[in-house]
């Protein structure tokens, strides 16, 4: 019997909590205690699995590695996620999807991102003075950075295998802590379609535009990220276009039909290499650790969420908060472990901190799949221009690839001399 996949269970589930919310209305408030038991079990999880995917993937690198190619990689995949998340952040400004509705205002009483906190404030609160509180308190930006310096140090000190066993641990504690992540996924139907119910009862079915329009303006966004980038990466990378364009067309292709960054990395790999001209060595470093380091898409997934959000609950924005969830978007991206629902399990960090309604997830949960297309094709091409610019920046991008889809072969024409194909 063919199983059905947790997409489709969700967006099942989705469907029912909303038509359940129709038809009894105030009546099924009781229920939505199971979604917030959901949201709470995730929640439990989430900041570990931050903590220590952070800490693998950083640990596990060589300090060559970590030297002036990793510094380099790192950088870029800094300005194009935060490049990312100011496309998503900007679109939501400029279309406002939050707009067409006006939904109850449910838990935003006592909304952090009314908060006038300067930025000096802002900025020192990033880093914690204790990690354990920061742990304790859910501050996913604090325990990011605890883990940046941790895994760090112990790829320095790690040099000669003598912290072996902790990287070992701590690779054990990850794969111990996505298995649990995956268990409470398993509930996500169930609670999905306890909180729809309730948001549909209290809002009833006009919560459905604001969704259509926020695919629609997610899928805008996409486009004009992929060609600000384009353009950017064939002006450094001294590569044409459209031979840019074509070595990564089936890149995307995968990445968009099968809405996994994991699936399309050797089609990454093998066309970085063969159609656009990136040296073995950089596609094995920068894409791999792209993959575990660098969410274009989510970044900017989660900016376009949190702007709709404080449109759609009337929630007045400083540009401080802005600078917030910008940061924060970015921020959230780093570590993301490929577990089932990730979109999901990473609006569980951000929107609770930035101090929006939790209940507001079960409003993107059914959408996932169709906001997972646009996600993957972000974040795989991000990666794979970030190789194509630190290839170009190291002299190992092989140019001559871009031009041979131009290269027309004449037949010789008899008694005349065969012409040289152009390389």
């Amino acid at each position: 019997m063919h199983k059905i996949s947790l997409t489709t269970q969700i967006t099942v589930g989705m469907l029912a909590g909303a038509l359940t919310g129709m038809l009894f209305g105030k009546s099924v408030d009781t229920i939505t205690v199971v979604g917030n038991i959901f949201l709470r079990l995730i929640q439990m999880a989430v900041v570990l699995l931050i903590l220590g995917a952070v800490i693998e993937a950083l640990g596990s690198l060589k300090p060559h590695d970590l030297g002036h190619l990793g510094v380099k990689t790192g950088l870029w995949f800094l300005m194009t996620t935060l490049l990312a998340a100011l496309v998503g952040l900007g679109s939501g400004i400029l279309f406002k999807p939050g707009l067409t509705v006006r939904l109850d205002q449910l838990h935003t009483t006592a909304v952090h991102l009314k908060a006038t906190t300067n930025v000096s404030q802002t900025i020192l609160n990033f880093f914690p003075t204790n990690i354990f509180d920061a742990l304790a308190k859910g501050n996913v930006i604090q325990v990011i950075i605890f883990a940046i310096l941790f895994g760090l140090v112990l790829s320095e000190a790690n040099n000669d295998g003598k912290f072996n066993q902790v990287l070992t641990l701590v690779k054990a504690v990850n794969q111990l802590t996505v298995k649990l992540v995956m268990l409470i996924m398993k509930a996500a139907p169930l609670g999905i379609a306890a909180l729809m119910a309730g948001v549909v009862a209290d809002n009833g079915s006009q919560v459905f535009l604001p969704l259509l329009t926020f695919l629609l303006i997610y899928g805008l966004a996409t486009v004009s990220f992929l060609v600000v980038l384009f353009c950017i990466i064939s002006w450094l990378a001294k590569v044409p276009l459209a031979g840019l364009v074509h070595g990564l067309t089936q890149i995307i292709m995968v990445a968009f039909t099968t809405t996994s960054s994991a699936v399309a990395l050797p089609v990454e790999m093998a066309d970085a290499q063969t159609k656009l001209g990136v040296s073995k060595p950089i596609s094995q470093l920068v894409l791999p650790l792209g993959m575990a380091l660098n969410s274009n898409g989510l970044a900017m997934y989660l900016s376009l969420v949190c702007v709709m959000l404080t449109q759609l609950y009337g929630i007045q924005v400083t540009p401080i908060a802005l600078i917030q969830i910008v940061l924060l978007s970015v921020l959230s991206c780093l570590g993301t472990v490929v577990v089932p629902g990730g979109g999901l399990v990473a609006l569980t960090i951000i929107v609770p901190t930035l101090g929006l309604p939790m209940s507001s997830i079960a409003l993107f949960a059914g959408i996932d799949w169709f906001s997972g297309m646009f996600r993957t094709v972000a974040n795989v091409v991000g990666d794979t221009t970030t190789a194509i610019a630190v290839a170009a920046g190291e002299g190992e991008l092989k140019r001559a690839v871009y031009h041979r889809s131009k290269v027309v072969v004449k037949q010789p024409e008899s008694g005349r001399k065969r012409p040289e194909t152009r390389m």
